[in-house]
């Protein structure tokens, strides 16, 4: 890329990211709070020992590995195409979910006697959430949300080229097991179309240090990496005592380990605490990831970006503006505050906003088409 290329790339991101605050933050004043998925008891359908790939969807091809809520397929862990045929006799509004609570297609409005076919690429692998947690249910698990669902057809098939978007982060991105918390990178899905599968490696309380160390994390990533997938990493909320030169040789090694492979690094500053300062400000060491040591983890990623020419998603800058925007108590929705007081993790209405930011950026800085995402 040339230094005029870079450039402009650079402000396109820049005016790109003002405007997705702003439509963030209208969204938030807005839009109702999505609809919780299903129990996760429902994810324990029948399951269905053998499916006719071929089938035409559309016909009610894959119904019978179906309940009224929820799908199950056994296939082996692996990445899946799903076309599904959306709505029935009466009006109906559905979304659909799976695995370890991920949101995969937001939810589609149908009038009475409508059909539409949407489709998702979905990563299966076992453990099927956090790495480091339970192993999950083997096969494909789908749950059927929304205020009114109504699913006519299904097909779930191998997908031949899928380009993958790797997550390594913290419990602020990871899929989260169990209510009210939701990463960021568990609503991602949902704004991805077919031929884009999120394979979500964030795991609950890990540093750069501890990344890097568990056999379970990186170890396990990178031989899966593939020339041209992303790989998006946010690290910092829990390097609260990793010293500057080490939490900076962390990043670096990471991006090393995702080159060798030929996949693309992109490095992401963490999302903010919502801690804010008498005068209604996020401009303090706890609200932007400064730790006791005086390590600036945002600005040091945003320097190993610039010296490495990796692409930067600046979550801090962008989640800051936002929520300084909503203020003290809009603000609370985005974060579990009501309901456990905590000012660092996300409802999954917060994550599904800071989600969105994600794929602006990256369709901004020209990592993903624009017509590949929701």
């Amino acid at each position: 890329m040339t230094r005029f290329r870079t450039a402009a790339v650079a402000r396109t991101a820049a005016v790109a990211r003002t405007t997705a605050v702003a439509r963030a933050a209208a969204a938030v004043r807005t839009a109702a709070l999505p609809v919780t998925l299903a129990a996760a008891a429902l994810l324990t359908a029948v399951p269905a020992h053998a499916y006719a790939y071929g089938q035409a969807p559309g016909t009610g091809a894959g119904l019978s590995h179906c309940t009224a809520t929820a799908c199950h397929f056994d296939v082996a862990p692996g990445t899946y195409d799903v076309r599904v045929v959306l709505g029935g006799d009466t009006a109906a509004a559905t979304s659909v979910g799976g695995e370890t609570r991920r949101s995969l297609l937001p939810e589609t409005a149908t009038a009475a006697g409508e059909r539409v076919t949407r489709s998702f690429t979905v990563n299966v692998r076992t453990p099927e959430g956090e790495p480091t947690g339970a192993e999950g249910t083997p096969g494909l698990d789908l749950v059927l949300g929304g205020s009114a669902p109504a699913l006519s057809g299904i097909r779930v098939t191998p997908a031949r080229h899928p380009r993958q978007i790797f997550l390594v982060g913290d419990s602020t991105v990871c899929d989260q097991p169990g209510d009210p918390y939701s990463g960021w990178g568990q609503q991602l899905p949902q704004f991805l179309r077919q031929d884009l599968s999120v394979a979500n490696y964030a795991d609950s309380g890990e540093s750069t240090v501890s990344y890097l160390a568990d056999p379970r994390l990186f170890d396990t990533v990178k031989p899966l990496i593939r020339p041209h997938d992303l790989v998006l990493v946010q690290l910092a909320h829990n390097d609260k005592t990793t010293d500057e030169a080490t939490y900076r040789a962390n990043l670096e090694a990471l991006v090393a380990g995702v080159r060798e492979k030929g996949g693309q690094p992109v490095l992401v500053t963490p999302i903010v605490r919502r801690w804010f300062n008498t005068d209604g400000t996020l401009n303090n060491d706890t609200a932007l990831l400064v730790n006791g040591l005086g390590v600036n983890h945002p600005a040091v990623i945003r320097e190993v970006a610039a010296a490495h020419r990796v692409p930067l998603i600046d979550l801090t800058a962008e989640t800051k503006a936002l929520v300084e925007a909503l203020g003290v108590e809009e603000s609370k929705a985005l974060y579990l505050y009501d309901e456990k007081r905590d000012n660092t993790h996300t409802s999954a209405h917060g994550a599904t906003v800071y989600a969105g930011l994600v794929r602006d950026a990256l369709v901004a800085q020209r990592l993903l088409p624009e017509r590949r995402v929701r």
